[in-house]
């Protein structure tokens, strides 16, 4: 069986250059005009980014991409689904203004935002997931499941339970609805170290489903059964006292979330963008980000979205730690920079149970674009 063809391209530019013609340049060869956009309804998949953080992609990107579609005959318009927990993109008015607070208009993209699944994310239709081991069907938001062609543009980073974020998570679990994300969600519990516990309440402002209540110690303690393991708390606590008792919610996550990617690209072309820069820990789903834990590094493109993620996850892990990072206090003992930084999470979960359901090869050949 021969290896996926992913296109690769550094963030070094000379005079007269620049990374959004460099972007131009590395879709073109990576022969995304293989693709007939003609009158075509194309979903762009990204992610808009919580007002606070600023890691998340800068809009110019997603304009290269609209543009490049617009300019083959195809009709594209920038997409994301409600979130499930407590931000400012839970349903699809804040959504909206998030988007534009954080520069996706269109007079910067040319292209219209469509919240897929609705204004209070039950917009959604039920797709059957071929093969799936964890989920037989997947709610999906409907514009994306209208759309005629699929094309991921994500932003490669750091997630507290699903170790990092690629084209699978960007597809997988940026496509579901509310419900559908809850369905993903639901087997992870989070844990409170109590000894690590400061009481500053900090993590119930992030719970979305009041699961998160304080004793007579001013501790804090999760109700399961209320709980439904988004894992927002995780990422708020700076004190590292909320964790997984094991990895299995995320294992389960990530292969969810994988069959999920595969109920949405099923039976229509799709094409897949990551950009490795300003590597933040944490989801861009955070109100704020942390420094970067490794230099940027550049630009990738593939047909195939396991081994795109699997080429940006040996490429992250090959980057020096920056100094300055959560990284650079983590003990470093797993050989993976995520986990190093999550140690109850299991990334490589997204591409070995994608490669088992058919969903792409974690076998891949780069080649360079200048």
């Amino acid at each position: 069986m021969s290896k996926s063809k992913v296109y690769f391209t550094d963030m070094r530019c000379r005079v007269g250059d620049g990374l959004l013609k460099k972007l131009e340049r590395l879709i073109t060869k990576a022969g995304i005009d293989g693709i007939d956009f003609e009158n075509k309804f194309t979903a762009i998949k990204i992610h808009f980014g919580e007002p606070g953080n600023l890691a998340f992609l800068r809009p110019n990107f997603s304009k290269v991409v609209a543009d490049h579609i617009k300019g083959r005959g195809g009709i594209p318009f920038l997409t994301d689904c409600n979130t499930l927990y407590v931000g400012r993109r839970n349903n699809a008015i804040v959504h909206m203004d998030a988007a534009f607070e954080n520069g996706y208009t269109p007079l910067s993209t040319g292209v219209q935002n469509i919240i897929a699944d609705g204004l209070k994310g039950t917009d959604d239709i039920e797709v059957p997931v071929p093969g799936g081991e964890y989920c037989k069907t997947a709610l999906i938001g409907r514009a994306i499941m209208d759309a005629d062609i699929l094309v991921s543009l994500n932003h490669f980073k750091g997630h507290e339970i699903a170790s990092f974020g690629g084209a699978i998570k960007n597809v997988g679990m940026g496509s579901g609805s509310r419900a559908g994300k809850m369905r993903m969600h639901n087997d992870g519990k989070p844990e409170v170290k109590t000894s690590r516990c400061t009481g500053c309440r900090q993590c119930s402002k992030y719970c979305a489903h009041s699961a998160i209540s304080y004793g007579a110690d001013k501790k804090a303690a999760i109700d399961h059964e209320k709980c439904v393991g988004c894992g927002r708390c995780i990422g708020s606590c700076n004190y590292n006292a909320i964790f997984n008792n094991s990895d299995s919610g995320s294992v389960k996550l990530n292969c969810k979330m994988a069959e999920y990617t595969k109920a949405v690209l099923g039976g229509r072309p799709n094409f897949h963008i990551s950009i490795i820069n300003q590597v933040s820990p944490y989801c861009d789903c955070h109100g704020e980000n942390d420094a970067a834990i490794i230099p940027d590094i550049g630009m990738f493109a593939s047909f195939d979205p396991v081994a795109l993620d699997k080429a940006c996850l040996d490429a992250s892990n090959a980057a020096p730690v920056i100094n300055t990072s959560i990284l650079s206090e983590r003990e470093r003992t797993h050989g993976d920079h995520f986990v190093d930084v999550h140690p109850t999470t299991s990334g490589l979960a997204q591409i070995t149970h994608a490669e088992k359901i058919g969903l792409g090869s974690s076998e891949y050949e780069i080649i360079t674009v200048k």
